[in-house]
């Protein structure tokens, strides 16, 4: 089996410089090589995310579930969060009764 290569991640600064010089008239593929880059398609991702979002749109995204709002106290939880945690638990009983119903079944026949 073939070993995948790293993901390698880039500063927001390096992106930076690649993308105003590519929109500066330099050809992707030449800054590809130039900065080793593992695909002159990846410039345009960045110079399409910099025309979209602008410059905020080429620094790193935090990973993980966003930090939950400062002015809920810690105990309180939102009437939609107490709605969505009602509906998930209501589905897993229908989900269970269903099966429930489909064995009873299959055992009387």
């Amino acid at each position: 089996m073939a070993k995948r290569p790293d993901r390698r991640s880039y500063s927001f600064e390096f992106k930076l410089e690649v993308v105003r010089r590519f929109l500066a008239g330099e050809t992707k593929v030449a800054l590809a090589r130039e900065f080793d880059l593992s695909s002159p398609k990846l410039i345009e991702t960045w110079a399409r995310t910099y025309r979209n979002e602008g410059e905020d749109g080429l620094r790193p995204r935090q990973l993980g579930r966003p930090p939950k709002p400062a002015d809920a106290e810690p105990g309180e939880v939102s009437e939609l969060e107490q709605l969505r945690r009602e509906n998930e638990v209501l589905r897993a009983q229908v989900a269970y009764l269903g099966k429930l119903r489909a064995l009873r079944a299959q055992q009387r026949r």
